[in-house]
């Protein structure tokens, strides 16, 4: 499904945090939006037709007076909020120095970062960090460590990297291989043969969250222990919003550890304060072997990491495990800002308390239609609502699809609906977002769910 290009007389909006002005899409925005579709692949395509201007805080405006409450934060990006000031003045300091870029020469604040991202690792004497570019690029190291670690202690047997059905990590060659959507890897044939799936735990689409289903299914596949390299896994599903059952993600712990097995969190969408804790494996009480940083640990310019142990992080020689943009001093600059707003302004405090704001209205809604909403899943300023065809176990993507399109012609932006078959409304604003502007978007939910719904 896409949005339509035609512009639409909408209901006019107006209150502290919205504004709904012109006809959407507006008029006046069609040539950009044209000349994006007959410029990029359609790939690109997909997002509500809205083309931002300014973004500050939890809010997006365009050049016409339109401002929305954002529940995208940029596809789980601007944790500490849009184009906030002190990030900026990081950058804008970076540029006046000058500094652009420095490949693997060492400079002042690379140090700074990584110390400061140590500090938040399971155990800052025995984790080290490689700075990267994007969330795919630190999934493709974390496999790459991982079976060389394998490789080089038990010899080339142990080799399997096991991973989730459903998860998503990334559209990279690796990435994919090691992602459980079938229908996104279609065109890698041959290849991937030491990349297996198991069910993911989720107690919906998989209902036994057993620990022992993971060791079935391996033994299924005719997999030995003794012969997974490394296990992968995001610390909750992105299309559903999907987390680990807790003594699950413990037994997984237990037997990566019985087997000498690496075990990677994928933090990409869940670090940084999303779900009420630093990091989302934090509220399984786990220790990863590896854990692959992205999207919010910047609150703005692309920046991967991988934290890991330091007898993994250390197998290549000085010059062989590299990457040309790591570590760009603009990126660094930002993250190191945007650290200090998640510190100073205890924002992953408020992503937990604002967060049982949100599973009560999320509850409330679908308490009056469970035959729609068949699941809704939330921790801190994350959460998904999956829609189904009316009483039954079909999911229903067009239902979603209103949804979310309801949403924008109101004031509230949301990502394009989730999931693999697209049927999974996705909410995640940026962490500053306060209680009254909260309430007033679950409003906004709820009033597009009945105009869709009846």
């Amino acid at each position: 499904m896409q949005y339509s290009l035609e512009p639409q007389a909408v209901p006019l909006v107006e209150t502290e945090y919205r504004s709904i002005r012109t006809r959407l899409p507006v008029p006046e925005s069609l040539e950009i939006l044209r000349a994006l579709r007959d410029s990029e692949p359609r790939s690109m395509g997909g997002q509500p037709p809205v083309v931002w201007h300014r973004a500050e805080g939890f809010q997006v405006e365009d050049r016409w007076g339109n401002r929305w409450i954002d529940w995208s934060s940029g596809v789980l990006v601007t944790n500490a909020g849009h184009g906030r000031k002190e990030i900026r003045e990081a950058i804008l300091d970076t540029l006046q120095t000058p500094l652009l870029t420095t490949y693997g020469f060492a400079y002042e604040k690379r140090a700074a970062l990584t110390r400061a991202l140590q500090g938040l690792s399971p155990d800052p004497q025995r984790y080290r960090v490689f700075l990267l570019t994007t969330g795919s690029e630190g999934i493709e190291n974390s496999i790459k460590l991982s079976k060389t670690y394998a490789l080089e202690k038990y010899g080339p047997r142990k080799k399997y990297i096991v991973s989730f059905t459903n998860a998503f990590h990334g559209r990279t060659l690796g990435a994919q291989l090691a992602g459980g959507q079938p229908k996104l890897k279609r065109w890698i044939v041959d290849e991937g043969r030491t990349f297996v799936q198991v069910p993911f735990p989720d107690g919906y689409v998989q209902e036994n969250t057993s620990f022992d289903t993971f060791v079935e299914s391996l033994e299924a596949q005719g997999i030995a222990p003794a012969d997974v390299a490394g296990i992968l896994t995001e610390s909750y599903q992105g299309g559903g919003v999907n987390f680990l059952p807790t003594e699950y993600a413990r037994e997984l712990e237990g037997f990566c550890r019985e087997h000498d097995i690496v075990m990677t969190y994928d933090e990409v969408q869940a670090g940084f304060g999303r779900t009420g804790r630093m990091f989302a494996y934090e509220h399984y009480g786990v220790k990863p072997d590896l854990i692959v940083c992205g999207k919010g640990i910047t609150s703005s310019l692309p920046l991967s990491a991988v934290i890991g142990r330091k007898d993994i992080m250390d197998l290549y020689p000085p010059g062989s495990m590299t990457s040309t943009h790591s570590a760009s001093p603009l990126p660094v600059a930002a993250a190191l800002a945007s650290l200090e707003i998640i510190r100073s302004e205890s924002l992953v405090e408020n992503s937990r308390k604002m967060g049982i704001v949100l599973a009560e209205g999320l509850q409330r809604l679908q308490e009056r239609r469970p035959d729609i909403f068949a699941r809704v899943n939330s921790r801190g300023l994350v959460a998904g609502v999956q829609t189904v065809k009316s009483g039954t176990t079909t999911p229903d993507p067009e239902t979603a699809f209103r949804i979310t399109e309801s949403c924008f012609r109101k004031g509230l932006l949301m990502c394009a609906p989730v999931g693999d078959s697209g049927q999974c409304v996705k909410i995640a604003p940026p962490l500053v977002i306060h209680e009254g502007a909260l309430r007033e978007s679950i409003g906004v939910l709820e009033e597009a769910c009945a105009e869709v719904l009846g």
